[in-house]
Order: structure tokens, then sequence, then C-alpha cells
């Protein structure tokens, strides 16, 4: 009598990837109920930065304003800047507890989450790592984002040699994945030499996929450039498969991850790679609602016509996806890179001003 195997069941497509292929699932917010739903579906990590918990905060102040009036009551000549960054420490430690289970079970490599340095410390080395290392300290499985920035690639291999896990953050081209991988083996291969553990550090480097893409938009619109719309959807897509061969044949000791989703094959192009997914909640809720086919597509090649296109029309395209294409020197600079630092800049001074209406509040308002 033969006898029938009943085919597996999964909750959703990406829960179905976490357990059918190698490419991870991260959740990219900080909030416990986002967070939850994500892990419910194999998520195996988490991000906070200061836009997160901005964010956090005007979904769940029902949680957090009782804690916000005590921490000002508690440290009465905090300033709000002091105050905000309180609270970032605070929901990254509330998130990671809720890791800490995977991060055990997976040794170190996931079940972390990962938490921003200050990005108004983009130019100094010495300042990231130094918060870098504080940070390192509020909870076992904490992984600290850094951002690619001429000042950031040396604090990138500092952090690691003193066995700092890192997340390479504000990175959008193949130049940026490779200075990190570079600086991240350099810190790597300092601690061999000294004896000193790695087994447990899970190092990765996020590729902003969406940014790029909408950074050649704005180009398309600044420059009038007449293209295929729907060619601009491939850029990051074409620079992380790119970093993804190139990782591999090099085998650097960093996984790639995809973050800033604007689109779905910013995760199902990547299916397969043994790299994270980091998508926010509402792209997950989107994509387990999709009837995408979970299949391994790492490997698929993005159509030439559309990579030849686009490095024609487009310097910063040529610029992201050549290895030579930017200098470390040049990273600052490079439009994505400002756009991104300005963002991540302005979230920290929304942030103060949320809690600023709470220290002092407007006698104008009832």
């Amino acid at each position: 009598m033969t006898q029938t195997i009943a085919p597996a069941t999964y909750k959703s497509p990406l829960h179905e990837m976490t357990q059918t292929t190698p490419t991870c699932l991260w959740n990219d917010s900080a909030s416990i109920q986002e967070l939850t739903y994500s892990i419910e579906h194999g998520a195996v990590g988490a991000t906070c930065n200061p836009v997160i918990v901005l964010g956090v905060l005007k979904k769940e102040m029902s949680l957090w304003k009782d804690r916000i009036r005590s921490l000002i009551d508690e440290r009465s000549t905090a300033t709000e800047d002091q105050i905000s960054w309180q609270l970032v420490r605070e929901i990254s430690v509330k998130a990671a507890s809720l890791l800490r289970p995977v991060f055990e079970a997976h040794r170190g490599k996931n079940g972390r989450l990962s938490i921003q340095t200050d990005p108004r410390l983009f130019r100094d080395s010495n300042a990231i790592v130094e918060q870098a290392e504080e940070f390192n300290r509020l909870a076992p499985n904490m992984i600290v984002k850094i951002p690619v920035t001429r000042a950031g690639i040396p604090a990138i291999e500092e952090a690691t040699y003193r066995g700092i896990s890192i997340n390479a953050t504000v990175s959008f081209t193949l130049p940026q994945c490779i200075a990190v991988a570079e600086a991240v083996e350099r810190g790597l291969k300092r601690r061999e030499q000294e004896g000193k553990d790695i087994t447990a550090m899970g190092p990765v480097c996020t590729i902003m996929v969406g940014r790029l893409d909408d950074w050649l938009k704005v180009v398309v619109e600044k420059e009038n450039i007449a293209i295929d719309p729907g060619h601009l959807e491939w850029a990051g897509v074409a620079v992380f498969k790119k970093a993804y061969q190139i990782f591999r044949e090099r085998g650097y000791r960093v996984r790639l991850l995809s973050a800033a989703f604007r689109n779905h094959m910013h995760w199902s192009e990547l299916i397969g790679g043994v790299i994270v997914i980091s998508p926010p909640y509402s792209w997950q809720v989107r994509f387990n609602a999709s009837d995408i086919e979970v299949s391994p597509r790492i490997d698929n090649p993005v159509d030439q016509r559309i990579v030849e296109e686009l490095s024609k029309k487009f310097t910063d395209f040529r610029r992201a996806y050549n290895e030579k294409g930017l200098s470390v020197e040049e990273f600052d600079a490079f439009g994505p890179s400002r756009r991104t630092l300005r963002q991540f800049i302005a979230a920290c001074h929304d942030l103060d001003a949320l809690v600023r209406d709470f220290m002092v509040p407007n006698p104008d308002v009832a």
C-alpha cells in the first residue's frame, strides 16, 4: 500500500519562503504588534531607528505616554534629544527581548534587533564607534546600524574588531557593499589574529533597493529623460543581484539585506539567496495576501537590455552598478545618500518635537 504524504502547508508566502529557502525575514519595525505578526510568519530579526520610533509612538502612544512623562520627571536636566534617544533605547530593548529565543536558537546569526547610531554622527568615526559600543551593551542580541559614509567605513571595521555585529545602512551601491564587506573582513581578521571569538557575530550589509529606484526617478524629472518607466523598478534589484554574486564568489562573511521596498520584486526577485529581506509591516501584509509564487529567483539575471538602458541613460546607475563607480570619498555626496541622511536627521528633530510637547506643553492648545 502506497502511503500518501500530505503537501506542506504554510501560513503565508513569507512563511513559506522562510521554511523552504535560505532567505531570512526581518521586520522593518520595532512595534511589538507588528513584530509579533512578523515572527508568526517566520521573521528572525527586526529594526529600530528614530524614524521607526516616531512611527511606533504615533501608533502605540497609549503604551508609551506614561513612560515619556516619567522619563521627563526622572531626568530633570535632560534635553528633549536625550529623552528621545532613551526612548530609542527602550523601544529597541523591548523588541530585542521578543527576539531573544530566536537569537539563542540561531546562535547569534539571527534573532537580533537592529538599532541605528545617531545619523548626525555620520562624519565622525570615533563618535560612531563609541555609540555603537554603548548600544551593543543594551542587550545580548543587538546589531548596530552604521552608515556607509566616508567616516562609516573605518567605524564598521573598528566596531567589528570590537565584537559588535553591524548592519551597514545608508547603502545603495555595489561600491558601498564591497567597501563594507572588506571593512568587516578586516575587522574579523583582526579578531581572529588575536584569538577572539567571532562565531556568534552576524553582520549584514543593507542595500536600500527602493531608494536607488527613487533617486533615478528624481533624475528622470530633473534631466527630462525618456525611458520605459518599468525599467526604473529594476535598478536596485540589478545592483543587489550583482552584489550577491560577487559576495558569493569572494566568500565575504557578511550577508546582504534588502530594504526600502517599493514593489514586490524587492522581495520576489531575491528569494533563494542566503540573504535577509526586511520589509515593513505593511509590505509584509501585502506580500502575504498576494498570489506571487515563492520560487528562488536570486540567480535569474535582470534582462540585459534593461541594465544597458539604465547604464546608458543614468550616470548614477553606472556609479551604483560598477565596482569602481564610487570611491569611499564620494559616498557622502551620492544623491540617495544625501536624501536618506537628510530624512534620518529630520526624523531625529521630529522625535525631539514629539517629546518637547510633553516636556513643554503648548499653552495655546486646550
